[in-house]
């Protein structure tokens, strides 16, 4: 596939035909979808774009294949742990991992990411540990890591708000004169908040170094894209005044040439970004929701053939870059991953039940205060009970 972009579409029309690209297309609703950016097809053949393009080595090629595998075994080890009781709710991002790793390594260090609640590929590029994004959904703590340490805010669960935060973060940056970037995700569903809506207008009037990276896996639960715009969502940007582009969601090496260029589009203050990474989310919205009762097994199937995964899988080995001990050995380092979350979720500590009226006001509250009084007393009440059934 080629490009359609806001920033380049009159480049895209000149140079059609001038280098070899991929050419399929995604059929849905009444036409064809506008064409994206694309690197890698879902064959595992590498081809070139005019606009977007990188040059990795071996290594880092092989680092992005081992940052998806890894990233989807602690995803499934998640879910498992779901539905054995040992979480209260899991979010997968099974068939995101391209957009999540690809974006995420085109992150410098300083730049800072304001995810949703889906970002656990975003979060392992930032190098927060797996288990730590567990204790929210076991409910064990507010959050688990300190923002400041790898420059990754708390997963939000609000749906949009993250993109205010992010464009008030970058605002702060341009005034700081720091030439970092901040990247905001969110998904489909998102975009038809008005906070991002509001977050649009501000980066583009204050020209704010921020990427909005949005995920548009096509399903907002189980409502489909076509069901909340008229227009692919890319092209938004341009009724704001900045630039929009879609990129091949599950193609690992397009979601890093185009992130990477729209960050440091930022960086040299040229202001917002919308990167639109047309993917799919395989899963369930989260455990406890049935995709089975709203979408199809074949549309599931379809792109299940464009798994982000096994693209990149087929590249390294017909260019000769992984052999099978490298397949091995990352099997190997996913067992190991996975054993080491299951124990460190079954080790977490039962939290301070009267933790939760803790730091509310900076210097106390009366309601807080009868409120934590009442709680107290409520949970006196079982040891109460107990010890009278003892007896």
């Amino acid at each position: 596939m080629t490009v359609e972009s806001t920033a380049a579409r009159k480049t895209t029309r000149r140079s059609s035909g001038a280098k070899r690209t991929a050419s399929a297309s995604v059929k849905k609703g009444q036409g064809a979808e506008p064409e994206l950016v694309q690197l890698l097809t879902p064959e595992g053949e590498r081809v070139q774009h005019p606009d977007y393009d990188i040059d990795l080595s071996a290594d880092e090629l092989r680092g992005l294949y081992r940052d998806m595998v890894l990233t989807r075994r602690f995803d499934s080890e998640a879910t498992a742990l779901q539905r054995q009781g040992e979480l209260g709710l899991w979010a997968s991002l099974l068939g995101q991992e391209a957009a999540q790793i690809g974006s995420g390594r085109a992150l410098r260090d300083d730049d800072y990411v304001f995810p949703t609640y889906r970002e656990h590929g975003v979060a392992w590029c930032r190098g927060v540990d797996p288990t730590n994004l567990l204790g929210m959904f076991r409910g064990v703590n507010h959050g688990g890591w300190d923002p400041n340490t790898n420059n990754f805010h708390l997963y939000t669960i609000v749906i949009g708000s993250q993109t205010l935060h992010a464009t008030g973060y970058a605002m702060g940056v341009a005034k700081d004169g720091a030439d970092s970037a901040v990247i905001a995700y969110f998904g489909d569903g998102a975009s038809s908040q008005g906070d991002v809506a509001e977050s649009f207008t501000f980066s583009a009037v204050y020209n704010a170094p921020v990427v909005f990276f949005c995920q548009n896996n096509q399903w907002a639960i189980s409502e489909p894209t076509e069901r909340q715009t008229r227009v692919p969502l890319y092209q938004r940007a341009q009724g704001y005044g900045f630039p929009g582009v879609r990129v091949d969601g599950n193609d690992v090496l397009a979601c890093l040439a185009v992130t990477r260029s729209a960050l440091e589009r930022a960086r040299r203050g040229e202001g917002p970004t919308l990167v639109e990474a047309f993917t799919y989310r395989m899963g369930a919205h989260t455990t406890s929701d049935d995709p089975t009762k709203y979408r199809a097994d074949e549309e599931r199937e379809a792109w299940e053939a464009k798994d982000p995964i096994l693209r990149l899988k087929a590249y390294l080995e017909k260019a000769g870059h992984a052999d099978a001990a490298f397949f091995e050995e990352l099997e190997t380092e996913s067992e190991t991953l996975g054993k080491r979350v299951r124990e460190a979720v079954r080790a977490m500590p039962d939290p301070d039940h009267m933790a939760i009226f803790e730091n509310v006001y900076a210097d106390g509250h009366a309601l807080v205060d009868e409120e934590r009084a009442q709680f107290a007393a409520y949970q006196a009440s079982f040891a109460d009970s107990g010890a009278e059934e003892g007896k």
